[in-house]
């Protein structure tokens, strides 16, 4: 007959009474923070210091030192309970609730993204979505998030990169200004509004089969900005049709010319380093169906 393997009886008042004291360096700190005396945070690490065996802090005039010992035992309780406070505020409204982290490019994520996210929310109730913006420059270790949504080539090393679907630029403006652009080269007379990626209108040109013209507009680091600008000072801007098809439905904007550049692709980013979990998982197929039909369209 096997043996029952007894499990350890952890100290935990005494870990969370290391664990403030490290944070704060003084007992009298942690101890305001536990509600308990100062002499019952002492000897709780006392008591830790005794059962592990080793020194946890040197006691100094004027406060705590940790140990290397305490070092490593402070990092992992860290972690720990973090981990412990978040489960914990994923069960709050009386049912589990888990989180997914999203950064994304800022014209996708007001263009195509958000008016989608009201069917994944009725689809799966207990996932919560954060969504941040960004302008294509986003680290996803450092900022805790789960997936990034990019654009250009895919040739991020350190993620696994998934295309989402092509978005072609082409030229976009307000009514009044379409109406003074009936070729091309009518452009040479406008305001031309571009990115930070100086040979996009240098490729819309040749698509176009003109010369290149001169750029004498603002520059953007986002799409959703180029156009509000082209909208109400009457500029003309070269950015992704799929992702102000609203504007164009309402009249706010006018797509002169059919000619489109194709310079990238939106991408769904994540660590390879990370683990996927089930809520990742759930998010990733359902913005990959989304994806796809937004390809068939």
């Amino acid at each position: 007959m096997a043996k029952r393997t007894m499990r350890t009886h952890l100290p935990l008042n005494a870990l969370r009474a290391f664990e403030a004291s490290a944070r704060h360096l003084n007992f009298t700190k942690a101890a305001l923070e536990l509600y308990v005396t100062q002499g019952a945070v002492s000897q709780q690490v006392r008591m830790l210091e005794d059962r592990l065996g080793v020194i946890l802090f040197k006691r100094l005039p004027r406060g705590l030192e940790m140990t290397d010992d305490a070092q490593i035992l402070f990092s992992v309780l860290t972690t720990a309970f973090s981990d412990i406070e978040r489960v914990f505020k994923q069960f709050e409204r009386g049912e589990y609730r888990d989180v997914v982290s999203i950064a994304a490019v800022g014209t996708f994520a007001v263009g195509w993204l958000l008016p989608r996210l009201a069917k994944f929310r009725q689809l799966y109730p207990r996932i919560e979505v954060n969504l941040r913006t960004n302008n294509n420059v986003v680290n996803l270790a450092t900022e805790g998030l789960d997936f990034a949504i990019r654009f250009g080539e895919g040739l991020w090393p350190l993620t696994h990169n998934k295309a989402l679907f092509s978005a072609p630029l082409t030229v976009l403006c307000s009514s009044d200004t379409a109406k003074r652009l009936q070729h091309p080269t009518d452009l040479i007379n406008e305001n031309l509004y571009r990115s930070y990626r100086e040979d996009e209108w240098l490729q819309w040109f040749e698509k176009a089969g003109i010369s290149p013209i001169k750029i004498t507009g603002s520059i953007f680091d986002s799409s959703r900005l180029m156009i509000e600008s082209a909208i109400y000072e009457g500029g003309v801007a070269l950015a992704p049709v799929k992702m102000f098809s609203r504007e164009i439905k309402n009249g706010q904007l006018i797509q002169p010319f059919k000619i489109e550049v194709e310079l990238g692709k939106y991408w769904l980013t994540y660590l390879k380093s990370k683990p996927m979990t089930a809520s990742m998982e759930i998010f990733q197929q359902w913005l990959m169906s989304e994806a796809l039909k937004e390809c068939c369209e």
